[in-house]
């Protein structure tokens, strides 16, 4: 395959096809060195057409809470009591600066996420 940029849906199509059959290639050969090429084309032009989005903080700290099989009484102590555990978690009241700095640290959750905004539950 003749490497050029990803420009069309059919570009990509093919480009991914081309991985496939060359993915397992070794490193250092002619192959390798396409695999590895293609990768980076066929990377950038997800990110330029198929972005994926942070998930929004409570959702981000629910995907973390299952990574690490913590339940939400887990949280407890870390972010306030039992109550203001379940109203977090149920988008009821917003992260303090307090919450975001301990979760951080426990569930090692960027504060760069943990900060955007989020819809609370209507009341």
């Amino acid at each position: 395959m003749k490497l050029k940029p990803i420009k069309t849906e059919k570009d990509y199509r093919n480009a991914l096809e081309r991985l496939e059959v060359i993915f397992d290639a070794k490193i250092d050969t002619k192959e390798g060195d396409e695999a590895e090429i293609l990768s980076l084309l066929i990377e950038n032009y997800e990110n330029e057409h198929y972005p994926i989005e942070a998930p929004d903080p409570i959702e981000a700290i629910k995907i973390r809470m299952e990574e690490l099989n913590m339940r939400q009484k887990d949280l407890v102590g870390i972010i306030g009591g039992k109550s203001r555990v379940s109203e977090i978690l149920n988008r009821k009241k917003r992260l303090t600066v307090e919450m975001i700095r301990e979760l951080e640290k426990i569930l090692q959750i960027s504060a760069s996420v943990l900060v955007n905004n989020y819809q609370l539950a209507p009341k």
